[in-house]
Formats: structure tokens, C-alpha cells, sequence
């Protein structure tokens, strides 16, 4: 199951366009030959299995992949970290529990593509402030909701919206989506083997059930939401106050605001905020390790 075991994105024009012809050749699994492929590989170190649950799934970490075409990275990098994400599930994936292994890996893959480019983007890049760094994460989403899927520069009207929405300055929205310009659409042209043409998302496209996209979409909102609820009961009533109004609230509440609201200095409420932040997290992976634990047990 070793990465250079699967299909890679060679450099040059038509290097993506093989990639996704080649691993469009690897079967689907049907529910009960992805859980017999699972259990040998769990009860019994079978890589052909494991190798045959992640070329299954080699589509879908593309379609994620191309999610993050954004940020100015190459993509053959982005799947390749995808692939990564994928094989550490299927290694950890209990066939068990009832879910499907899409469902469970594309957590794996989305932390994996993330964490890389977080490396790859310096703060310097990035920008030092929180403003910046909430505008370079969600600036793609922003110019979606006003409809901005225009190539270049943003009209003056939008820059004003998203630099409004996001608390920041038009320069830095300005700033921002230079730097994150110039990757190609999903919807633009490719042409195929054998004469047909088609766009990017086409490729993407799941021949199976189509509720599948829907159902992991809908388990791992859920998913999210139980262990977030879980994970702030270690907060106290000013931590979850000020957690969730810098980091879960649609527009932020400014520190200013907070700090006027406790009778606190700005600062801090920016610690409370770091802090709550930490505990969060640290009660998140608690709460994993001790699933995974609570399931070795059970198949002991």
C-alpha cells in the first residue's frame, strides 16, 4: 500500500488527464466486498485488500483535491498528500462500526491536503494577523456567495462586500485574491482519450448512487457537530462565550466588543480565546483516542 504503488500525476499538459483516465479504470465496491476487504485487512495484514480499498478510492480524493485548486498549489502535490489522508484510513477504518469507508476517509484526506498547505503557505504569505489568515481561508468562499467566479481582479463593489463581511481592509481582499488567483476552473475544457471532451468536474463524477456524496456530507456534518457540542462542555461560561463568538459566529465579534463586554483588556480576551481554542481541541482528540480504544476492546 506504499504510495508509489498508485497511479501519480506526471508533469506536462496532459498529465492530470491521464491520472483521472487511469484511476477511472479502478472498480467501485459494493458495500459487503468493501467490508470482506476491510476485515482482511484488519484480522489479517492483507496489503492486496488494503491496496484494493484505496484504488477504490482514488476518486474521491480527487474530487476533495480539486476543492482546494485555490491556493496556488501544483495539484498532482494535493492529491498525492489526498492519497496519503486516504491510506492512513484505510489503515485505521473498522468495517464494524457500520458506515461506509468513504464516509470515515474523507476526514483523513481533507486533514491530510490541509496540513499541507498550511506547510506550504508561509505566515509571510499568509499574512501575520488573524484577519488575514480568516481572509486567506475563506475568501474562496465568500466570492461563491456573491456569485465573483470571474477570473482576475474583483470589481470594486465586491472587494467592498468581502472586505465588509470579513472585517478586513479592501487592500488586503485585493491583496489576498491576487495571490490566490490563477488556477484553472472547474468547469473549463479538457479534452480525453479517444476524441472526447468534456470539463474538469466531469471527470469527477461518481458513476454510481449519487446520494453517496449526499450521505457523507450529511454523517460527517453531523459528525462534526456531536464531537464540537461534546468538546465545549470543558469550557466555562466565559470560554464558550468567547469561543464561540470569535470562532464559530458567522461574523466574528471583535475583540473590542468582548473586552467591553468582560470589563477585560483586549488581550485578554485574545488569550481566553487561544485557550478555549486549545481545550477544544485537546478534548476532540481525547474523545478519538478513546473511541479507537473502546473498539480494539471490543474486538478483543
Amino acid at each position: 500500500m506504499a504510495r508509489s504503488s498508485l497511479p501519480t500525476i506526471t508533469a506536462g499538459e496532459g498529465g492530470l488527464n491521464r491520472y483521472l483516465d487511469e484511476i477511472r479504470k479502478f472498480p467501485m465496491l459494493e458495500p459487503q466486498q468493501e467490508y470482506m476487504l476491510a476485515k482482511r485487512y484488519q484480522e489479517h495484514g492483507d496489503r492486496d485488500a488494503a491496496h484494493q480499498l484505496v484504488t477504490s478510492h482514488l476518486r474521491l480524493v480527487a474530487k476533495i483535491a480539486m476543492g482546494y485548486r485555490g491556493y496556488g498549489l501544483p495539484i498532482g502535490e494535493v492529491v498525492s498528500e489526498g492519497n496519503v489522508g486516504l491510506m492512513q484510513a484505510v489503515k485505521k477504518f473498522d468495517p464494524e462500526r457500520g458506515f461506509r469507508l468513504a464516509t470515515y476517509a474523507m476526514w483523513w484526506i481533507k486533514a491530510s491536503i490541509q496540513e499541507y498547505i498550511l506547510r506550504s503557505w508561509s505566515l509571510v504569505k499568509m499574512g501575520t494577523t488573524a484577519n488575514q489568515k480568516r481572509l486567506f481561508f475563506n475568501l474562496r468562499r465568500m466570492k461563491g456567495k456573491i456569485q465573483a467566479i470571474e477570473e482576475g481582479d474583483l470589481r470594486p463593489d465586491q472587494v467592498t462586500e468581502i472586505a465588509t463581511k470579513l472585517k478586513v481592509s479592501e487592500e488586503e481582499v485585493i491583496s489576498m485574491n491576487r495571490r490566490l488567483s490563477g488556477d484553472a476552473s472547474l468547469n473549463a475544457p479538457i479534452r480525453a482519450t479517444e476524441g472526447e471532451s468534456g470539463q474538469w468536474q466531469d471527470w469527477l463524477v461518481d458513476d454510481h448512487e449519487s446520494q453517496e456524496d449526499t450521505l457523507i456530507e450529511q454523517d460527517e456534518l453531523e459528525t462534526r457537530r456531536r464531537m464540537l457540542a461534546k468538546a465545549m462542555g470543558v469550557l466555562n461560561d466565559r470560554e464558550r462565550r468567547i469561543f464561540e463568538a470569535r470562532r464559530l459566529a458567522d461574523e466574528p465579534v471583535t475583540l473590542e466588543e468582548l473586552s467591553a463586554e468582560f470589563d477585560i483588556s483586549r488581550e485578554r480576551v485574545r488569550q481566553i480565546e487561544v485557550r478555549a481554542f486549545e481545550k477544544v481541541q485537546d478534548a476532540v482528540q481525547k474523545e478519538a483516542r478513546e473511541r479507537a480504544q473502546a473498539l480494539r476492546l471490543v474486538d478483543a
